[in-house]
């Protein structure tokens, strides 16, 4: 293995609407596919809060008002694509601030293109949110934690 030597911090939105669902994306990413909550990687110069605003911008083409701090990652976990690097991942509970722009689907990996990039979105009621939904363990986690604490937003 490769001497782990960097960090790599995510920063992800926990949504829920008013019918008490859980918004997950569908993704595929060079032919990958996985099931996560929206966000991504914190860029150099911005701070957690700024990069999951700018996700949601990115991502589903929707602003968000960020609600408070979830979680963040108190666990070691090494990425799933760059072996030297250390996943952190910072969760916040936000809101849309308008109706959604975005479409979603039903079926999970429903993508409207073959490309080897893609993204869906999808609306998970939380009394049927399971780990298993996700990919990775930090995800999975979360998800743990949602059914713990059985949260309403």
């Amino acid at each position: 293995m490769d001497k782990i030597n960097k960090f790599n911090v995510r920063v992800y939105g926990i949504c829920v609407n008013e019918n008490q669902e859980l918004l997950v994306a569908d993704e595929r990413i060079n032919g990958v596919e996985m099931t996560k909550l929206p966000g991504g990687g914190l860029e150099f110069g911005e701070g957690p809060l700024e990069c999951v605003r700018r996700e949601f911008l990115e991502e589903c083409g929707q602003e968000v008002e960020v609600l408070g701090h979830f979680y963040t990652t108190d666990f070691f976990i090494l990425s799933a694509f760059h072996t030297q690097s250390q996943i952190i991942s910072i969760y916040y509970r936000v809101k849309l601030l308008s109706n959604p722009l975005f479409k979603t689907k039903i079926r999970k990996f429903d993508f409207n293109t073959k490309d080897a990039t893609s993204i869906a979105f999808r609306w998970v009621p939380l009394k049927d949110l399971s780990p298993g939904e996700f990919t990775f363990p930090i995800d999975k986690r979360v998800a743990e934690l949602l059914l713990e604490k059985n949260r309403t937003f």
